[in-house]
């Protein structure tokens, strides 16, 4: 097994948490938020103020013996928009960017060659925005957002945001999931 891991943000982490649960080769799946202006640690309520640079992310740990990096990609453009500028949805703030964060500059070749074929592959009709930036300020979320879908499959974001992403995965990447 190769440990690695990468930092993405999607939109509310809630929402790439619970899908990258269920991805064959993830080990783990963290809530957190990074690439803020200080070095603090943030709370969520500051956060979501969305003046603190903060980023909701998930830092996703992964066997890259199992799953690549590109195919992780693959999962993440196909259940967040990527060409939305600070918001997912109906969630709106710099807190909600798209973003990839690495620690290794090989990971960032990676995600720049798999943005730019996206791109030249005419994929999208709007521009990509997603950053992709080392990441910086990692923190991990309070404990009650970590496991938030599987702890709250019933509360009403869950249940209108969150489930229909989980779906979408389990219908596009099938051969990809967790049995």
């Amino acid at each position: 097994m190769t440990a690695s891991f990468i930092t993405l943000g999607g939109g509310c982490f809630w929402c790439t948490e619970a899908v990258f649960q269920r991805v064959s080769g993830v080990t783990s799946v963290e809530s957190g938020y990074c690439n803020g202006l200080s070095a603090s640690r943030p709370t969520y309520e500051q956060v979501c103020r969305g003046d603190t640079g903060f980023n909701e992310v998930v830092r996703i740990s992964y066997d890259s013996d199992a799953i690549s990096l590109r195919q992780l990609l693959e999962i993440f453009f196909a259940v967040h928009d990527p060409t939305s500028l600070n918001r997912q949805g109906n969630d709106t703030g710099t807190q909600y960017r798209s973003g990839i964060y690495y620690s290794d500059k090989d990971d960032q070749v990676v995600a720049m060659q798999f943005i730019a074929e996206a791109t030249s592959m005419g994929h999208y009709d709007q521009h990509i925005v997603t950053e992709v930036l080392p990441l910086a300020h990692y923190w991990p979320a309070e404990d009650y957002h970590q496991n938030y879908f599987v702890n709250n499959p019933d509360q009403g974001y869950c249940t209108f945001v969150v489930a229909p992403k989980v779906r979408k995965l389990g219908q596009h990447f099938q051969e990809w999931l967790k049995s």
